[in-house]
Formats: structure tokens, C-alpha cells, sequence
């Protein structure tokens, strides 16, 4: 019998990076899985890939998530994994140097969409008296480097609210993480316009499949225990306090 067999997952920011990783990982241990994205083609190519059911959403605007928990309640009335993976590093340059209008993009989405999705999936698991909630955050929630100030922040108020709300559903069997990892293999570099990983490196730090065992294996845990917080670093890496 699949681990995960019965279980209906969310996994948003999923056309592409990790939530690639994280979704497939689940289908392969059986759930159902529904995947968002704001790029419908993209989105769609990968679903019909691996075999998800892709809603178009984006996890900036409330009325979406609406419409995403409404379809699978109409298919399944109930939801037993969310994982939050939609992000993005925005504007990667010092503080001083920011916008107003990117600093409230990069917080909306990093961390103001987890705690909408994690609102709604709460009322829904606080009354099946079951479920998981994953947030996957980022290593610049507990390391500092110039310019990923805004992104960091709202990293780490992602890290604390997780905190927060594991405390909230705890009493009712609902399970809570913050799942911190570091260098990817994904297109974030290239989006915040970082460069790339030369290839030796590139083979060597994380890519979608490893991660998405990672959140397999979180998910296929028994449901008396909780992994509330865990890093997963490339040991390619180096990193310096500052």
C-alpha cells in the first residue's frame, strides 16, 4: 500500500524548481495531488507530466485561493497536505536601494500568500482533526547577506508564523513545518538575476527530486510525530555568519 494513498496535497509555485520536485514525490507515494502556478501553459504541461490536477492561482490574491479550496472540496472535501512553496527572491539589491512597490511584492508573495493558504487549509484540518502544513522557507531566514534583506524578512516572519501556528494545531493532530533549505537547482538565481552555478557546483546542490523526497518523507510519518522545523543545506556550500 502507497504511503500516502487517500491523501489530497496542495502544492503551490508548482510549474517549475521545487514544487516540481515536492509534487511528483507525492504522487509517487500515492496521494492526489493539486498544483497552482500563475503560468497556465507551463502549469499545465507539467500536471499532464506527472499526472496532477494544475489550478491556476495566484497566492498574492485571496479570491484565488478561494476558488483553488473550492474546487477540491467540490472533488474530495477535504485536504490533508499544503505545502506553501510558492516564492521568489523579487528585487535582490540593498535596502536602501528598494522600491516601496517591490518590497510589498516580495513580501506578499514569500510570505502574506503562505499565511492566506495556511489560514484556510487550518479551518479545514482544525475540523477533520488532521493534516500537514509545510512552509518552505529559505536559508536567508537565518543567515544575512547584503541585498536579500526584504526576501530574508519575510523568510523568516515565514519561519515565525510556522512557529506560531504549529502551537495553534497541535491539539487538534494538525502537523506544522518550516522546511529551510539553501542553494537549488532551480531557475531562482537566473530569476533574481544572480548568474548561474558553474556545473561542477550546479551538480552538487539541491535539486527538486531531493527535496521532494524530503517532503515525502516528512508527509509519510506517522501522525503522532511532527518534524516542526529542519534545514537541508548542499554541503557544496560554505556559509559564514556574519
Amino acid at each position: 500500500m502507497s504511503l500516502l494513498q487517500n491523501k489530497v496535497a496542495l502544492v503551490t509555485g508548482a510549474s517549475t524548481g521545487f514544487g516540481v520536485g515536492i509534487a511528483r514525490h507525492l504522487i509517487q507515494a500515492g496521494a492526489t495531488v493539486y498544483i497552482t502556478a500563475r503560468q497556465e501553459a507551463k502549469l499545465q504541461a507539467v500536471a499532464a507530466e506527472m499526472g496532477a490536477t494544475a489550478l491556476v492561482a495566484d497566492v498574492t490574491v485571496p479570491s484565488d485561493w478561494d476558488a483553488v479550496f473550492q474546487t477540491i472540496h467540490q472533488q474530495h472535501g477535504r485536504l490533508d497536505i499544503l505545502v506553501n512553496n510558492a516564492g521568489a527572491g523579487g528585487n535582490i539589491a540593498e535596502v536602501a536601494d528598494q522600491s516601496d512597490e517591490a518590497i510589498e511584492k516580495t513580501i506578499a508573495l514569500n510570505l502574506t500568500g503562505a499565511i492566506w493558504g495556511s489560514k484556510r487549509a487550518a479551518q479545514w484540518m482544525r475540523a477533520q482533526r488532521d493534516g500537514l502544513i509545510i512552509n518552505i522557507s529559505s536559508i536567508c531566514s537565518v543567515e544575512a547577506w547584503a541585498g536579500w534583506g526584504i526576501y530574508g524578512a519575510a523568510k523568516a516572519g515565514l519561519d515565525h508564523f510556522t512557529r506560531h501556528l504549529y502551537v495553534e494545531m497541535r491539539p487538534f493532530g494538525v502537523r506544522v513545518t518550516s522546511l529551510i533549505p539553501s542553494w537549488g537547482d532551480t531557475n531562482f538565481k537566473e530569476a533574481a538575476n544572480q548568474g548561474e552555478f558553474d556545473p561542477e557546483t550546479a551538480a552538487k546542490v539541491i535539486h527538486p527530486d531531493d527535496i521532494g523526497k524530503v517532503v515525502a518523507d516528512i508527509c509519510s510519518l506517522p501522525a503522532h510525530l511532527v518534524i516542526p522545523e529542519m534545514r537541508l543545506l548542499p554541503l557544496v556550500q560554505e556559509i559564514q555568519p556574519y
